[in-house]
């Protein structure tokens, strides 16, 4: 390994969507904070808040990025790619922080005979179907 981030293509205007429980005193000072003109809504706020934070970690996040080899940013696995794989004899450990897609013409069997073992820090899409088969090697 050399130490290297390999970065990934982003796709802007895909997110996830997240619920957090939060105080009434804390949502009160953010809707403050919305009407004073700081932030244009609540979603605004709690978006520049979680950048703050991640922008203060940004060494310890680059480090074990490294350290745990994973892929950064987003990245899909076709049946094409996975064929190739099973031809080879291969397993694959997928290891990514973004988003990991299996697209829709991987079958369950190919997925169990080629994917070792998933972790994605973010989120996986994937069919039910494939999600079942390799459930359990999702971590």
């Amino acid at each position: 390994m050399t130490g290297e981030i390999h970065r990934l293509k982003d796709r802007q205007g895909e997110s996830e969507k997240i619920t957090i429980n939060l105080g009434f005193v804390d949502l009160g000072h953010i809707d403050l904070l919305v009407r004073e003109g700081f932030y244009s809504n609540r979603t605004d706020f709690i978006r520049t808040a979680i950048r703050n934070q991640l922008a203060s970690h940004t060494d310890a996040v680059k480090q074990s990025i490294v350290r745990n080899t994973l892929e950064l940013g987003l990245r899909r696995f076709g049946r094409e790619e996975l064929e190739a794989v099973k031809a080879q004899g291969g397993r694959l450990k997928i290891q990514v922080l973004g988003l990991a897609t299996i697209d829709d013409d991987v079958t369950p069997e190919l997925a169990r005979a080629t994917i070792e073992s998933i972790t994605v820090l973010g989120a996986l899409h994937a069919s039910k179907e494939i999600k079942a088969a390799l459930a359990d090697r999702i971590a």
